[in-house]
C-alpha cells in the first residue's frame, strides 16, 4: 500500500549524496509570485492527504471541525485506495513542476526540493513494484512488523482521544473498520502469495504467534475495550462501552482475525527461507530503491557493505582499549561485550517490578540530561516526553525501542518506547545511550522541534525522512559523550561503542542479506559475534531488516552525514564555530534529504 509514513567521514558518503538541481545564485528573496503559488500549493496538497489519511489526522490532533469525520474512520487497505492515492501524488508532482524552481530563495527552495524529492522517489516506486507497501519500502503486506493487527490495537489505545459520546461512538466505528481493513489486507496478502511475494518462513512464523496472542485476547481485556472504558468513564461519558467493544473483538475482529491467521497459515507452506529481497521478481532493483527510501543518497549496495566493514574495524579498535580498561581483556570484542552484559549486577530481575524500576531509572536519564541541553541548542521544544513500555501483545516482534512524536496542538507528549520483553537484553550500561537516541537529544527533541517550527508548511511539520531524522538520533549519541554523560560511567561509554556498533553492524548485515545473499543465520552469527547482543536481540533485529529492507542503513549514513556538515562548518568559522548555531541551524530546517540538508548550511554561508 502507498507508503504515508513519510568516526568515519567516509568520501563515498559524499560522492553517493542523491544529486538536486544546480542552485540559483543567491538573491534577498523569491520572487512572490512564485513563492506564494508554491505555499497554496503545499496547503492544497496538506489538505488533500489529510483527508485521505483518518489516522494521520488523528495522530496530529486534527480530527476534530470540519475533519472531525474522519475521526470515525481508517484508511482502506484495498487497491482502489493505493490507485486514488498514487493519482493524488502524480497531481501533486505535476503542481509543483509547474512552479519556476529558478525563482524560489532560502527556505522556500528547500522546501520545493524537500516535498518534490519524496513525491517523485514515492511515485517511480509505485509505478515499478506493485507489491506489499506502493512507493514505500514495506515490501510485505503481512509480517511480524506489517499489518493492521499488529499496528492499529495500540493505535486506538493510544491515539483515538475521547471528550464526547461523539468520540467513543467514533472508536466504536474505528474497530468495525479494524475489522474491515484485516480483510482487506488478507486478500492483498493473497494477491501477493499469488506473484511470489510473501515474507520468509521465519518472519511468517513470527507473525503468526503475534496475530494468534492478539486473538487469544478475550473481549473485555482487549487494550482497545480498556481503552474505551478507561477514557469514557474519565469524562463521564455513560453507556455500556465495555460490552460494545468487546462485541467487536469477539465478534468482527475475531472472525476477520481468523481468516487472516488461515490466509498465513495457508500460505505458510509456499514461504522460502532466503532472507533478502533479491529473490523477489527485479529484486536488486527493488533493494536498490529501498536503500535510495532508507539513505535519501545514491550509495550502491557495495559502496554501504564497504563503509559498514571499515566502520566495524574502527569501533571494534576502540572497543578493545575500552573494555581492557575495565578489566575485559580476554576474547573476541563481541564476546567481552557478552560477558559485560551477562555481569549480574548489570541486569535487572526479568519482572513487572523490576520493569517499573528500570523506566523510572530512565527517567531520571532524561532530566540529567535535559538540565544541560541550554548550553548545546538555542531552541529547546515546548513538549514534553513520556517514558512507556512497548505493548505486551506485539512486543515480541517490536524493536527494542521506538519513538512516537506529539501531536501539534501539544496536548499530547512525545513518547520513548522500551521494549521489555526481556530484561536480560538491556544491562544497565546500554540504557543512557538507547534514552539519549530515542529521547533527549535525539528524536524527541528533533520531531519535537520540527513540529513546533515556525514558518514550515504543515506538509514539512509532519514529514520527514528516516536519514535525517535516524542520523540525528544516532550523532545524539555521540553528542551526549560530548556532554559529558559518559564522564564518570565507563561502562556506558562502552554502551555507546556496543550501539555505533550495532549501526555499523547493520549497513554491512542489511547489504549482506538485500544484495549479497547473506542468510539470516549468517547475518544472525556476525552480528552477534561482533557486537555481543543477546541472541534473542540480534533475532529480532535481523528479521526486522529482513521485512523492512534499507531503513537500518539511514541511521550511520545519516549520522555521517551530521557530523561531515558540522566539520565543514568548524573549518569555515574557526575560533567562532558556534555549536548551538550548529545544532539550531539544522533542525529547525525540519527533515530533509541528506542532499538538502547540505544546502541548509551552503545558503546560510555556513560551510
Amino acid at each position: 500500500m502507498l507508503d504515508r509514513r513519510q568516526l568515519l567521514i567516509s568520501a563515498v558518503a559524499v560522492a553517493g549524496t542523491a544529486s538536486l538541481p544546480a542552485a540559483a545564485a543567491p538573491t534577498s528573496q523569491s520572487d512572490p509570485a512564485a513563492a506564494k503559488a508554491l505555499n497554496e500549493a503545499f496547503d492544497a496538497i496538506f489538505k488533500e492527504r489529510i483527508a485521505n489519511a483518518p489516522e494521520s489526522a488523528t495522530s496530529l490532533g486534527l480530527d476534530k471541525g470540519e475533519l472531525a469525520g474522519l475521526k470515525s474512520k481508517l484508511t482502506p487497505a484495498t487497491e482502489a485506495e493505493d490507485l486514488a492515492s498514487l493519482a493524488r501524488l502524480d497531481k501533486s508532482i505535476k503542481t509543483l513542476k509547474a512552479i519556476p524552481r529558478a525563482k524560489l530563495e532560502g527556505m522556500d527552495r528547500i522546501n520545493y526540493d524537500t516535498i518534490l524529492w519524496r513525491a517523485e522517489l514515492s511515485k517511480d516506486g509505485a509505478d515499478r513494484f506493485r507489491f506489499g507497501s506502493w512507493g514505500g519500502a514495506n515490501p510485505y503486506v503481512l509480517s511480524q512488523l506489517n499489518g493492521a493487527y499488529r499496528s492499529t490495537p495500540d493505535f486506538l489505545a493510544n491515539q483515538h482521544t475521547i471528550e464526547t459520546k461523539a468520540d467513543a461512538d467514533a472508536f466504536l466505528a474505528r474497530m468495525d473498520a479494524f475489522a474491515e481493513v484485516i480483510g482487506q489486507q488478507t486478500e492483498r496478502f493473497r494477491a501477493d502469495v499469488a506473484n511470489g511475494v510473501l515474507a520468509p518462513d521465519f518472519a511468517l512464523d513470527k507473525a503468526l504467534v503475534q496475530m494468534e496472542s492478539l486473538r487469544a485476547i478475550k473481549g473485555a481485556d482487549s487494550p482497545m475495550t480498556q481503552a474505551l472504558v478507561k477514557k469514557t468513564a474519565a469524562k463521564g461519558i455513560a453507556g455500556d462501552w465495555a460490552a460494545e467493544a468487546a462485541r467487536r473483538v469477539e465478534g468482527s475482529i475475531a472472525a476477520a482475525l481468523d481468516a487472516q491467521i488461515a490466509a498465513v497459515k495457508a500460505a505458510r507452506g509456499k514461504a522460502v527461507h532466503d532472507a533478502g529481497v533479491w529473490r523477489l521478481k527485479d529484486g536488486d532493483a527493488y533493494y536498490a530503491f529501498a536503500a535510495k527510501v532508507g539513505t535519501t543518497t545514491n550509495m550502491t549496495p557495495d559502496e554501504i557493505h564497504k563503509v559498514g566493514l571499515d566502520l566495524v574495524k574502527e569501533i571494534s579498535a576502540e572497543a578493545d582499549v575500552r573494555l581492557k580498561a575495565l578489566g575485559y581483556s580476554t576474547g573476541t570484542v563481541g564476546e567481552r561485550m557478552r560477558a559485560l552484559s551477562e555481569d549480574p549486577k548489570y541486569v535487572y530481575a526479568n519482572t513487572d517490578e523490576a520493569k517499573e524500576k528500570l523506566i523510572a531509572d530512565l527517567n531520571v536519564q532524561i532530566q540529567a540530561i535535559q538540565a544541560k541541553l541550554p548550553q548545546w541548542f538555542g531552541i529547546l521544544p515546548k513538549a514534553a516526553c513520556e517514558v512507556r513500555r512497548v505493548p505486551k501483545e506485539i512486543e515480541a516482534g517490536a524493536p527494542g525501542g521506538y519513538y512516537q512524536g506529539p501531536n501539534l496542538d501539544g496536548t499530547r507528549p512525545g513518547a520513548y518506547y522500551i521494549n521489555l520483553r526481556d530484561t536480560a537484553e538491556w544491562p544497565s550500561w546500554s540504557l543512557p545511550t538507547l534514552t539519549y537516541h530515542e529521547a533527549i537529544p535525539g528524536h524527541h527533541l528533533q520531531i519535537a522541534l520540527q513540529i513546533e517550527a515556525q514558518g514550515l508548511p504543515m506538509l514539512r511539520k509532519t514529514g520527514g525522512f528516516s536519514a535525517y531524522s535516524e542520523g540525528w538520533a544516532l550523532y545524539s549519541e555521540l553528542l551526549a559523550g560530548e556532554m559529558g554523560m559518559y564522564d564518570n560511567d565507563p561502562q556506558g561509554y562502552v554502551g555507546y561503542l556496543q550501539s555505533s556498533l550495532f549501526r555499523a553492524i547493520r549497513l554491512v548485515v542489511d547489504t549482506g542479506m538485500h544484495a549479497k545473499h547473506w542468510s539470516r543465520e549468517q547475518a544472525v552469527k556476525y552480528f552477534v559475534e561482533t557486537n555481543g547482543d543477546q541472541e534473542s536481540s540480534a533475532i529480532t533485529e535481523i528479521e526486522r531488516y529482513c521485512v523492512w529492507p534499507g531503513q537500518a542503513l539511514s541511521y550511520m549514513v545519516g549520522k555521517l552525514q551530521w557530523m561531515k556538515l558540522r566539520e565543514a562548518m568548524k573549518a569555515r568559522q574557526g575560533a567562532k564555530f558556534d555549536i548551538r548555531a550548529f545544532h539550531d541551524t539544522g533542525l529547525q530546517a525540519g527533515g530533509v534529504p541528506l542532499a538538502v540538508l547540505e544546502q541548509v548550511y551552503k545558503d546560510k554561508g555556513l560551510i
